[in-house]
C-alpha cells in the first residue's frame, strides 16, 4: 500500500455541471468525518459534496456517501477508484455545482469516476511502512521506566491517558513488534499485557 502525502485538487466540467475533486491525507474514519463536515460548510452553495475514504495499513477502513445523488452513482464509484489505486490514508471529496442538465445514472457514475481518476493522477504518495497498533495499561513508575526505551523501537505514541493507571496507545513498525513485546514482557516481569484495538470495515 501507498499513503497519500499531501493535498491535491482538480476540476472537471460535464454538461455545465462543475465537479471539484480534492484529496486529503487522513489517518482515521473520525478524521474523515470531521473533514467532510468542514467541506460541506465551505461549499454551502454546492448541490452535493460526495465523499469516499480509505484508511488503515491494509486499506481496511472504508466509507463513502452519495450525498443526495441517486444511490450508487457517486460515492461507490469514487470509492472503487480509491480502492483500485492502492492508496490508503486518503479522503476524497467531489463537490458538484449543478449545471442545469441531468446526467442520468450512467453519466453520473462516469463523471464521479473520472473526477476521482483525474485528481488521483496528481497524488503524491510514498510506500506505507506497515505498523502494529497496540494498547496497554501500566503504573506511573512503570511508564517512567518504559519511556526511556521507546525510541530504540521507533515507537510512536498516539495517546497517553493519565488516570489511576497510565493508558497508552501507540504504533510500532511491524518488524520491531516481536522484540518490543519481549522487552515489555521482561521489563514488567509479565505484568503488562499488550492488546490490539479492533477496526470496523464499512462500505457505502
Amino acid at each position: 500500500m501507498k499513503a497519500l502525502m499531501q493535498y491535491a485538487s482538480s476540476e472537471l466540467t460535464v454538461k455545465n455541471s462543475r465537479f471539484l475533486a480534492e484529496i486529503f491525507p487522513i489517518k482515521s474514519a473520525s478524521e474523515a468525518r470531521e473533514l467532510l463536515k468542514s467541506q460541506k460548510g465551505k461549499y454551502e452553495d454546492a448541490r452535493h459534496v460526495v465523499h469516499a475514504f480509505v484508511a488503515g495499513e491494509n486499506g481496511e477502513v472504508l466509507g463513502c456517501s452519495d450525498d443526495g445523488e441517486p444511490s450508487g452513482t457517486a460515492g461507490r464509484p469514487a470509492l472503487a477508484v480509491l480502492k483500485g489505486s492502492g492508496i490508503t490514508n486518503i479522503m476524497l471529496t467531489i463537490t458538484r455545482w449543478f449545471g442545469g442538465t441531468l446526467l442520468g445514472t450512467g453519466g453520473l457514475v462516469k463523471a464521479y469516476s473520472d473526477s476521482a481518476k483525474l485528481v488521483l493522477s496528481q497524488a503524491i504518495t510514498e510506500a506505507l511502512i506497515k505498523k502494529h497498533t497496540f494498547q496497554f495499561e501500566c503504573s506511573y513508575s512503570e511508564w517512567e521506566n518504559l519511556k526511556r526505551s521507546l525510541d530504540e523501537f521507533s515507537v510512536e505514541i498516539l495517546q497517553a491517558d493519565y488516570g489511576e493507571k497510565v493508558r497508552v496507545a501507540g504504533q510500532i513498525p511491524l518488524e520491531k513488534k516481536a522484540p518490543f513485546e519481549a522487552f515489555i514482557e521482561n521489563a514488567s516481569k509479565g505484568g503488562i499485557r499488550l492488546v490490539s484495538p479492533t477496526y470496523t470495515q464499512r462500505d457505502c
